[in-house]
């Protein structure tokens, strides 16, 4: 069964998810401090995951913005600091599905405290990992 990190990176804060290919879901982790290198290779080596997958955030037409170019090198990073192979995969739409999903969870119930920043970045990560695991089909 092959596992796999999601981050979604930003300039101050990157969410993280892991998911696996036999449930094609995904869980956020606890988010991390953008620059926080020991934080993201402790969380790599906890993982082993297979392969690394980074949100590629893109304008609505598909154009990029600023952030696109610092997401590619932080994915660059990431592959030559864990030797893995690391997919971009465009994110245009994933903060839009975890705000949905966390306004479900506090509606349903599930989640009784108050939506913090960093849930945000985790539900998108879960976002862009279960897209891509299923585009893999």
């Amino acid at each position: 069964m092959s596992l796999y990190l999601a981050f979604d990176f930003g300039f101050k804060r990157i969410g993280a998810a892991v998911g696996d290919e036999f449930t094609g879901s995904a869980r956020p982790v606890p988010t991390l401090q953008s620059g926080d290198w020991p934080a993201i290779e402790r969380l790599i080596t906890q993982w082993s995951p297979t392969a690394l997958i980074v949100g590629l955030p893109l304008n609505e037409d598909g154009s990029e913005q600023p952030i696109t170019t610092a997401a590619r090198r932080f994915a660059e990073a990431l592959r030559q600091r864990a030797q893995l192979q690391v997919h971009l995969v465009d994110e245009r739409y994933s903060s839009r599905a975890a705000d949905d999903i966390l306004r479900g969870a506090r509606a349903g119930g599930q989640m009784s405290r108050r939506v913090r920043k960093g849930d945000r970045d985790g539900q998108a990560a879960r976002v862009i990992l279960e897209q891509w695991m299923a585009q893999r089909g």
